[in-house]
């Protein structure tokens, strides 16, 4: 049983820091520094937003009954519009929750109280839960450094107890992408339950996988280097090169390829390349600096 990993309980910060304003500059470390103590509340809004003044005020009172196990940043997308866009934020509210330094859930538009209840009774969760937390940092840590089989027997452990973990399948499935497994994680990702269907780490592993497939049928870097060179207008050949790439791990090389594909042609082939970036963007964390550069990179080439 996983329940015997013990987890000694964050101190509850002040009532004063339970609910802040926060902005880029401050993002790392209210949000994902803070998520590492207690998981994180972020949500997106505007004055001018009608649903935000109602989710914001019911997500305060929701937080603040949960007495400093959960906490709550608010990002004014008006004044951050660069930070909402490297989180994908497309309309608003939107809301994200953080734990252990990433994001673990997410929702848009407003919702009943007792849906906002329970998202916040599901983070708080996370702080007492007989040391899953603590077990899931590990198979992440073990997948980061090749251990595939042990990463994917914790997670798979986490799911025998909490069939509904989106942090346990979503690193299961990348765990089965990882070890080239495809069938089996996508097997996983389509009989999700629906609770978390939606869930970012889900999401996640779903953009890996599509990467994944499409690396099968890469082809060699080299040979389609030169036919670039050869002819510099091959849209179709600067395409294949950033899946070639991805697919032997250059992800910031593919990156610049479809960054510069999109430059020449943003509409080729119904915006291929535009898409291709966010499957990309969506396989990394949102916090990693290949996303957040590259998603800055392509919206300055499309207000340009």
């Amino acid at each position: 049983m996983l329940g015997n990993f013990d987890q000694t309980p964050a101190t509850p910060p002040s009532t004063g820091d339970w609910i802040k304003d926060a902005n880029e500059a401050s993002f790392m470390a209210d949000v994902v520094e803070a998520s590492k103590e207690v998981p994180v509340i972020v949500d997106f809004w505007a004055p001018w937003c009608g649903p935000c003044k109602t989710l914001g005020p019911a997500l305060e009172a929701a937080v603040t009954a949960a007495k400093g196990q959960v906490r709550m940043v608010k990002i004014n997308v008006d004044e951050n519009q660069g930070l909402a866009g490297q989180m994908r934020v497309q309309s608003i509210p939107t809301v994200y929750a953080f734990h252990e330094g990433r994001p673990v859930d997410a929702f848009q538009g407003a919702l009943p109280g007792s849906e906002i209840k329970a998202f916040v009774d599901k983070l708080v969760a996370l702080t007492g839960d007989g040391g899953l937390g603590e077990a899931l940092a590990e198979a992440e840590t073990m997948l980061s450094e090749g251990a595939v089989e042990d990463a994917t027997e914790v997670f798979a452990a986490v799911l025998g107890e909490e069939p509904e973990n989106p942090v346990a399948l979503g690193g299961l499935a990348r765990a089965h992408i990882i070890a080239g497994t495809l069938d089996q994680a996508e097997a996983l990702l389509a009989n999700a339950p629906e609770a978390i269907a939606t869930a970012q780490e889900l999401d996640a592993a779903r953009a890996q996988l599509e990467l994944a497939r499409q690396a099968e049928h890469a082809g060699p870097v080299e040979e389609l280097r030169a036919q670039l060179a050869a002819d510099p207008s091959d849209h179709q050949a600067r395409f294949d090169l950033a899946g070639a790439l991805h697919a032997n791990g250059d992800v910031a090389g593919a990156i610049d390829a479809l960054l510069e594909l999109f430059r020449r042609d943003r509409e080729w082939n119904d915006g291929a390349a535009k898409t291709q970036l966010f499957t990309i963007f969506d396989a990394l964390q949102p916090t990693d600096p290949l996303a957040q550069k590259g998603r800055r990179r392509l919206s300055s080439i499309i207000f340009a």
